[in-house]
C-alpha cells in the first residue's frame, strides 16, 4: 500500500516522519493469513484456527468477520470442519490428535519454523542435546519442544540461563534459536554457550529468519536519528516488541509499541523533530498508513522512506488450497 503523501500544512509545527524499510508482513504472516482466507473461499465458514493465525489483534478481527473461528485446543473443534495451524509451528501431538479424529487440517507452519522442527529432529537424531535459545511458553518455542520427547531440548531465555546452563551427562549438545528474537541479545547468549562449550558450531546467519533480522535492521537506522520510534504490533507480537527495544538501544530518545494509531499518546510528541514509523511482521500496512495520516494530520509532516532490503521471498500455499 501507498503511502499518502501528506498536505502541507505551514500554520502546524514540522515533523519529519521516517519510515522503515521493510516494514509490516513478512512472507511466512502472509502466507498463514491466505491459507485461513482460501480456506474459507474454498471450504465456506467455519473454518477453525488453533490459536492467533499470528499476534495481531486487527487480522484477528478481520478473519472472525469472514468466519474463523479460533480455539484454543483440537477438543473446541467439530469433526466436520477444517482446521488451520497457526504460523508459529505446533507440537507434533497436535497432528497426530487430528489424524486420530480423520479431522481436515492445513498447516500454515512458518517455513522457516519448519526448518528449525527439521534441524532439531536431525540434531536429536545424531544423539545430541538441543539449547533452544527462546521467550518461555511463546507458541513457537511450545512447538519446537514439541519435536521431540521431554528432556530432549533445553530452553535458555537469557545469559544468565546461558552460564547456569548443564550439560546433561557427556550428552554433545547442539542448538536452535526462536526465529523472533533479538539479533544482538541471541549473539550475547551464544557467546556464553560457545565460551562454555567450544564445540558448538559458529551462529548462523539464518538461524533467525530473514525478516527479523531485516526489520531489526531496519529499526536500527530510524534510532539512530529518530526522537521518537513508533512501531505497529500487538503486544502479544514478540518480534514486535524487540523492534522496540532495537530502537531504545540504537540511540531512540523513545519508542512505543502501538496496536493501531488510536493507541497514540499525542504528549509523546512534546519535542520531537523527527519520528520513526515502522511495524512488526504481523501488522498490515493499512495501520501504518493509518497511523502517517494521523500524524500528518496534527504536524507539517515530511515523509522520507530509508533505504533498505527490499523483500521478495514468498512461500508457497499447501496443495489442498491450490489444486
Amino acid at each position: 500500500m501507498t503511502i499518502h503523501t501528506p498536505i502541507p500544512r505551514p500554520d502546524r509545527r514540522p515533523l519529519t516522519i521516517r519510515l522503515a524499510t521493510p516494514r509490516g508482513f513478512c512472507a511466512g504472516v502472509d502466507r498463514a493469513i491466505q491459507i485461513v482466507e482460501r480456506a474459507l473461499e474454498k471450504f465456506g465458514a467455519p473454518v477453525y484456527v488453533r490459536h492467533e493465525i499470528v499476534h495481531n489483534r486487527h487480522v484477528v478481527e478481520r478473519l472472525k468477520a469472514m468466519g474463523a473461528v479460533f480455539v484454543r485446543e483440537l477438543d473446541e473443534c467439530p469433526d466436520d470442519r477444517p482446521v488451520v495451524f497457526s504460523a508459529h509451528g505446533v507440537p507434533k501431538s497436535v497432528p497426530a490428535g487430528a489424524r486420530a479424529r480423520d479431522l481436515f487440517f492445513l498447516d500454515a507452519t512458518c517455513p522457516l519454523v519448519s526448518k528449525v522442527h527439521v534441524e532439531a529432529e536431525r540434531h536429536h537424531a545424531a544423539g545430541r542435546h538441543i539449547i533452544l535459545i527462546g521467550h518461555t511458553g511463546h507458541p513457537e518455542v511450545v512447538g519446537t519442544m514439541g519435536q521431540l520427547p521431554p528432556g530432549a531440548i533445553s530452553l535458555v531465555e537469557t545469559v544468565s540461563d546461558a552460564e547456569a546452563f548443564q550439560r546433561p551427562g557427556d550428552a554433545a549438545l547442539a542448538y536452535a534459536t526462536q526465529t523472533t528474537l533479538s539479533v544482538d541479545d541471541t549473539a550475547e547468549i551464544l557467546a556464553v554457550l560457545k565460551r562454555r562449550f567450544p564445540e558448538l558450531p559458529d551462529p548462523h546467519k539464518e538461524d533467525i529468519c530473514y525478516a527479523t533480522t531485516n526489520r531489526q535492521e531496519a529499526v536500527k537506522r530510524l534510532g539512530e536519528g529518530c526522537d521518537l520510534v513508533l512501531v505497529v504490533g500487538s503486544k502479544n507480537s514478540s518480534n514486535s516488541a524487540r523492534l522496540v527495544e532495537v530502537a531504545m538501544r540504537a540511540g531512540a530518545r523513545d519508542a512505543r509499541l502501538v496496536d493501531d494509531a488510536g493507541h497514540v499518546d499525542w504528549a509523546w510528541f512534546d519535542g520531537v523533530s523527527t519520528v520513526g514509523v515502522t511495524a512488526g511482521a504481523s501488522a498490515p500496512e493499512p495501520l501504518i498508513a493509518a497511523l502517517v495520516d494521523a500524524i500528518a494530520d496534527r504536524f507539517d509532516a515530511t515523509v522520507v522512506e530509508d533505504a533498505g532490503e527490499r523483500e521478495t521471498v514468498t512461500f508457497k500455499l499447501p496443495r489442498a488450497l491450490t489444486d
